[in-house]
């Protein structure tokens, strides 16, 4: 028996098979007309409200930290070994408290030298004025030794200055926020051994895009939010250094931040510094739908119909948010519908929202 091939069978079963396609599409699409003419026919009556633009504050947000106003670095004036050393990082300190005590042996040993100066100094200014009286001596005589009695005094006084140095006292009320040197080491005149920072006299360091420099003014007041407190301080500004930084082209701005027990030196903030107005859209929050992480919104079209639309927000202020995609001056969208709103329904406005500000 002979088997015959027929060479047009592939083409058949392809035009039957596109046939079928085409089949189903347009049943499909027969089907979404239907649903759409059916969706159309249901009226929802829902809460209505026109998008208008607004004037509001523009701001320009930087980053920056807080610091102190007042930072001391505490050194010796004298040489010699620590003796004591007893305050550490974030201990806080009185003016006037000891901090630093250094080996006075040196200072002693140059103290008792510039007495026993003094002492002989004083025995010949003694016997010159004797000597003066006696016509044995001439007057300029005498007066060399006043004098080296007055340098010898002066030389007692140096020295007893240089031993008081042993105790080193903090000049002011602060926190000590770095400590470089430890019981044992040896102590340099100039060479730092801890640094202190005032916490009541705080500033906020940010730097300004050159952009933005010409907009800010010192005496402006400026927002201050830091982070980790979740609160928002009054800030003004009290220095802006007129020059770049050469690398990133970014102006140093310092702020004047209150004091407050919660706030400390290096933490992060974040300045607001108003530089103008600029237009904004905002609608009532009610009216936004969150779905799988997604703001949406129901618009009502040209014909009255709502369509869900998709949009990105901002800020809010009060009980509105604002738009910053998605939405169009003079678009109404629409929510709180009855029955409940869905894409295609014929919107009835029951209410009509104010004008969102």
């Amino acid at each position: 028996m002979t088997t015959t091939h027929n060479p047009s069978y592939p083409l058949i079963k392809r035009g039957a098979t596109a046939v079928l396609l085409l089949a189903g599409l347009s049943l499909s699409a027969c089907s979404e007309d239907v649903s759409n003419v059916q969706m159309n026919t249901i009226t929802s009556v829902a809460t209505t409200h026109q998008v208008k633009s607004q004037t509001v504050p523009a701001n320009y947000v930087t980053s920056g930290a807080v610091t102190s106003d007042h930072r001391v670095s505490i050194s010796s004036r004298l040489s010699g070994y620590i003796r004591d050393l007893n305050v550490r990082e974030g201990d806080s300190v009185k003016a006037g408290q000891i901090l630093v005590r250094v080996d006075p042996t040196d200072a002693k040993q140059a103290l008792i030298q510039a007495e026993a100066d003094l002492a002989d100094a004083k025995a010949d200014m003694q016997r010159y004025e004797e000597l003066v009286q006696a016509g044995a001596v001439t007057p300029q005589q005498a007066d060399k030794a006043k004098l080296r009695f007055d340098v010898a005094a002066s030389q007692v006084k140096q020295a007893r200055n240089q031993l008081s140095y042993a105790e080193v006292r903090s000049p002011v009320d602060g926190v000590v926020v770095e400590k470089r040197l430890s019981q044992g080491d040896l102590a340099s005149p100039g060479i730092p051994l801890l640094t202190l920072e005032d916490p009541t006299s705080l500033l906020v360091e940010t730097y300004v895009s050159e952009s933005f420099v010409s907009r800010i003014h010192e005496g402006d007041t400026v927002d201050l939010e830091i982070p980790s407190l979740k609160q928002i301080f009054p800030g003004v500004i009290r220095q802006v250094v007129q020059a770049a930084d050469p690398v990133s082209h970014q102006f140093l701005v310092k702020i004047a931040l209150t004091a407050s027990k919660d706030i400390h030196p290096g933490m992060f903030a974040q300045a607001k510094f108003h530089v103008g107005e600029r237009a904004a859209l905002f609608i009532p929050t009610s009216a936004v739908l969150t779905r799988s992480g997604l703001s949406n919104v129901y618009i009502v079209d040209a014909q009255g119909l709502a369509q869900y639309r998709m949009v990105r927000l901002s800020n809010t202020m009060g009980d509105n948010v604002e738009v910053l995609a998605g939405l169009h001056a003079g678009d109404t969208i629409a929510w709180a519908g009855n029955p409940a709103l869905k894409s295609g329904m014929k919107v009835a406005s029951g209410n009509v929202s104010g004008n969102g500000k």
